[in-house]
């Protein structure tokens, strides 16, 4: 049996807790039960933030477009949606060029969410970045999106 140690250093790096993919999944699920708790007193969760960012910047997607944007299988999306609309933040109403897409619109109460959430999040965000330069936070923004693209 080999151990750990025995492997060489390059290799170790690749194991848990110390591989990057281990770090971060620790820290989205660290950074998610934060922000969940600051959530919870609304009845959100931290999917329903992100559905409502699309539909702030752009009103009357296609559930769709969300998913893509969201990279979401369908599935997902829309059982998210589904609790959404029953809460009341939106509301889903066939596209009436074709009948075969749902566009997703946003209620009084979605977006009245715009004036309260953005200061939640952005004061998580804060937290989380604490101690850190405005050079390092957009070093670690810079390298979170090179990331990203890699697995894309």
């Amino acid at each position: 049996m080999v151990t750990a140690a025995a492997l060489p250093p390059e290799l170790q790096l690749v194991l848990a807790p110390h591989s990057i993919g281990y770090r971060l999944k620790l820290l989205s699920q660290l950074l998610s039960r934060k922000f969940q708790d600051r959530l919870d007193p609304l009845g959100l969760t931290p999917f329903h933030w992100v559905v409502l960012c699309c539909l702030w910047q752009e009103d009357g997607l296609a559930t769709c477009q969300i998913a893509d944007q969201l990279r979401q299988v369908g599935g997902t999306i829309t059982g998210v949606l589904d609790r959404m609309e029953d809460r009341g933040f939106i509301y889903r109403q066939r596209d009436l060029q074709d009948r075969r897409v749902w566009r997703v619109w946003l209620t009084a109460m979605g977006q009245e969410l715009q004036q309260v959430l953005p200061p939640i999040a952005l004061g998580v965000q804060e937290e989380v970045l604490q101690g850190m330069t405005p050079q390092d936070r957009a070093e670690i923004s810079r390298l979170l999106d090179l990331l990203i693209a890699n697995c894309a």
